[in-house]
């Protein structure tokens, strides 16, 4: 347990890092003398490190051992945050950025894989469960708190008290966390195969249509809720998806293993029905609330649900396979963005609930149809 909570912790660690100058935009602004349109390009360096990096990183270091791949991503977030915490040049300040993306890419390919060798076949799935907790606390409490705490301190000593969060969690790794070999000459597994392999792509086609309907609806959620009358309570409403999303990693970490299948239809039929929701009551704030509680559930158990069957589709190029869900995945959170802006600049937020539900209709179709190899009804420990 102590292992698995040192990975969530990476997860955290990854997120907040991500997502902190989001919230401290003025600060940071202001502090380098450049626009809040400039500042803003701190997490589009973060976002562009991680999809470069993550494929070519995670080839690179297959033969090393998953500790030592480990310590290394955390030496990055060591690194590079106190880089940008000291930094008073905005061209360093984005090459520390992306770099720190970089680290987050290696990160996010190793988590899932390193998660499923600590325990049996049958535990993988809650395993991984546990190691994904950081990411729904980072974006419920770990993100308003760094904002806070950037107000209250300023922006610079935000960033350097996440370098010392990650020097604490590399003796704790050091301590804790158990090292298994990289993976042979022999055992490797070509990046064209891993994507020829029956339910990868299938799986990946999940996550491209569920992350950009998710992405979307969060990254606007504010014009979304001010049809309710709820643009000053956006910070209680992303703290409802948030707890709500803790509870959906509890459920999916109890199905994942016997149920995978059957959680990852359930999680897109509700989503699917959030979508109805707010296409009919998006100006009632109960609904709202109502819908972001399911839409949380839903989506919480979704990192864990995804990279299990990505990985037991994928088999010994599990680990690449894993890399691309890295690139696959951030590409949905920009997708998300671009889109999202599209659909408010031309049609306003009624029409976010609409293009969630198409694009959750389609995951589902993907799932139904993949029952041979990306989303199979057996039990995962009889694959």
């Amino acid at each position: 347990m102590a292992a698995l909570l040192a990975l969530a912790m990476t997860g955290f660690i990854c997120i907040v890092t991500e997502t902190l100058p989001a919230g401290l935009l003025p600060q940071v602004g202001a502090g380098m003398g450049v626009s809040q349109a400039l500042a803003g390009q701190l997490v589009t360096a973060y976002a562009l490190g991680s999809l470069v990096a993550a494929i070519p990183l995670t080839i690179l270091t297959r033969r090393w051992s998953r500790r030592r791949v480990l310590l290394l991503t955390l030496v990055g977030f060591l690194l590079f945050n106190t880089v940008t915490a000291a930094s008073a040049h905005m061209g360093l300040t984005l090459a520390a950025r992306f770099m720190a993306g970089a680290s987050a890419g290696l990160a996010w390919s190793l988590i899932a894989g390193y998660a499923r060798r600590m325990v049996a076949p049958h535990q993988q799935g809650r395993a991984l469960a546990i190691a994904m907790v950081g990411t729904p606390i980072a974006l419920s409490l770990g993100v308003p708190l760094g904002t806070l705490l950037g107000g209250w301190v300023g922006w610079r000593t935000a960033f350097a008290v996440m370098s010392g969060l990650t020097l604490l969690l590399v003796f704790w790794v050091l301590a804790k966390v158990p090292d298994y070999p990289g993976q042979a000459d022999a055992e490797r597994v070509p990046l064209r195969q891993v994507l020829t392999t029956p339910g990868v792509r299938a799986v990946l086609g999940v996550v491209v249509t569920w992350m950009l309907a998710h992405n979307l609806l969060y990254t606007y959620v504010a014009p979304f809720v001010a049809q309710a009358g709820l643009r000053d309570r956006v910070d209680l409403v992303l703290l409802t998806f948030g707890v709500a999303a803790l509870a959906g990693i509890a459920v999916s970490g109890r199905l994942v293993d016997h149920h995978l299948r059957l959680a990852v239809l359930g999680s897109l039929a509700a989503f699917a029905g959030v979508g109805l929701l707010f296409i009919a009551w998006a100006d009632t704030p109960l609904a709202v609330f109502a819908g972001v509680a399911v839409w949380g559930v839903s989506f919480g158990g979704a990192a864990t649900l995804l990279q299990t069957a990505l990985a037991d589709a994928a088999g010994d190029g599990a680990d690449v396979a894993l890399s691309l869900n890295v690139v696959v995945w951030n590409s949905a959170i920009a997708g998300g963005g671009v889109m999202g802006g599209a659909l408010l600049d031309s049609w306003g937020p009624s029409s976010f609930p609409w293009a969630v539900t198409v694009l959750t209709l389609m995951a589902l179709l993907i799932t139904r149809a993949a029952h041979a190899h990306g989303f199979p009804p057996r039990r995962r420990h009889d694959i």
